[in-house]
């Protein structure tokens, strides 16, 4: 493919950051590993990894309760990560970060807590045709829960939300609008910001799933005006069971906590429980105080490099795929938004996608085939799966080119 133009950004250096991930240095099946798979899990830095093993070897203990030296520093180390991540969704007040498992929590935080005191028959819950099932199956059992309805924004032909059709569903009923920043399955970004606009003039309060937003672009909740934000924190090169979900102090001070426990306490008697403050109302029992700090340091990992720098590279990445795959015969791309991120999912004539992955893994390379957790994109697609490969900062043209070749040897294989 070397007749496709590569463009990198000016003092962007992909092979020193590659030094910086240990797993990118191994082989698979005797072929270097090339890893088109970030969006299901992104690989750690050794900063990450160093502070998950310094938190083991030297500071690890409860946090929040203890007056020794151990707790000091572990519970110090802990809330600096909320720190870090009020400046890296630009959040008013840290108070408003609360620490989840990742963007599936805090999804299902906000249904489960606001839903039950705020949704009633006959209410409606919006959400898209582009959803994770983690943005569809919450709602669902909150609205079989309640006796209301979940209504869903159609989309076109190359993955983009009709937002004429959204509008006509926003009415008086409409409690929650509850929408992904990126789709994980198409790679479309969603103009949040008109989505949330709309929403707030019909009276609605909005959730954003930023899970795949969060490793590739600057997020600002406050411009947004998002009344709720999510992601996941090894979607952005930080640990799993680690996330944060974001939302507005008024409407978490009205919430009531989500589990019940240590720690989410202000006084406990058999009679009556009182509730902590913000944010630890809703962070019940010893969290996953390593993943945290490892979330933290991938924070700043991030950070050293430039979300602006990473989506530049990362668009380069996808401009020079997009090209590369479009020479393949019978290769479609499923997704085609005019705004989107580094995903390219796709489908081979006559060749199921399960059996495309197989191939490809022999020659060191890892995608993901299925229907990648968001089946109705599938079924609107009228595809049973689809190849997706997703990139990162640490992909390389060179990482493109060993995909392309390794279709290449795929349709020979099953031509």
């Amino acid at each position: 493919m070397s007749t496709l133009t590569r463009v990198v950004p000016a003092g962007f250096d992909v092979e020193r950051i590659r030094e910086d991930f240990p797993v990118l240095k191994q082989s698979i099946h005797g072929k270097p590993l090339v890893y088109l798979d970030s969006a299901a899990t992104a690989q750690k830095p050794n900063a990450v990894i160093d502070a998950i093993r310094r938190f083991h070897e030297v500071d690890c203990a409860n946090i929040h309760r203890g007056v020794h030296e151990l707790s000091q520093r572990s519970t110090a180390a802990y809330e600096e990560t909320r720190a870090k991540a009020k400046k890296f969704l630009n959040a008013r007040t840290k108070n408003e970060l609360i620490f989840v498992r990742g963007a599936t929590e805090g999804i299902n935080l906000v249904a489960s807590s606001w839903g039950r005191g705020n949704v009633k028959p006959g209410d409606e819950i919006v959400i898209s045709a582009l959803e994770h099932h983690s943005n569809i199956v919450p709602w669902q059992m909150l609205c079989e829960d309640k006796g209301a309805k979940l209504r869903v924004i159609p989309m076109n032909d190359r993955g983009e939300l009709l937002l004429e059709e959204y509008e006509k569903l926003l009415g008086p009923r409409t409690r929650m609008v509850a929408v992904t920043h990126v789709s994980n399955a198409l790679g479309t970004i969603n103009p949040v910001g008109r989505i949330v606009e709309m929403a707030h003039r019909a009276g609605a309060l909005t959730l954003i799933d930023g899970a795949q937003a969060a490793p590739h672009m600057k997020i600002d909740v406050q411009a947004l005006d998002a009344d709720f934000y999510t992601f996941s924190g090894h979607k952005v090169f930080g640990p799993t069971g680690i996330g944060i979900l974001y939302g507005k102090t008024r409407l978490l001070n009205a919430m009531p906590p989500y589990q019940g426990g240590g720690d989410m306490i202000k006084t406990v008697t058999f009679e009556k429980t009182t509730y902590a403050d913000l944010p630890y109302k809703f962070e019940a029992g010893t969290p996953n105080i390593a993943g945290g700090i490892g979330l933290g340091a991938a924070l700043d990992y991030v950070n050293s490099i430039g979300l602006d720098t990473i989506a530049a590279y990362e668009h380069e990445l996808l401009v020079y795929g997009t090209e590369a795959l479009g020479e393949i015969p019978g290769l479609r791309i499923v997704g085609t938004a005019k705004e989107k991120a580094a995903v390219l999912s796709f489908v081979i004539d006559g060749i199921h996608p399960h059996d495309i992955g197989t191939v490809l893994d022999r020659q060191g390379i890892a995608v993901r085939t299925g229907h990648h957790c968001a089946q109705p994109v599938m079924d609107r697609f009228r595809v049973p799966a689809t190849t997706r490969a997703s990139l990162a900062f640490y992909n390389t043209f060179a990482e493109i080119d060993a995909l392309t070749a390794g279709l290449q040897k795929v349709k020979e294989i099953f031509s």
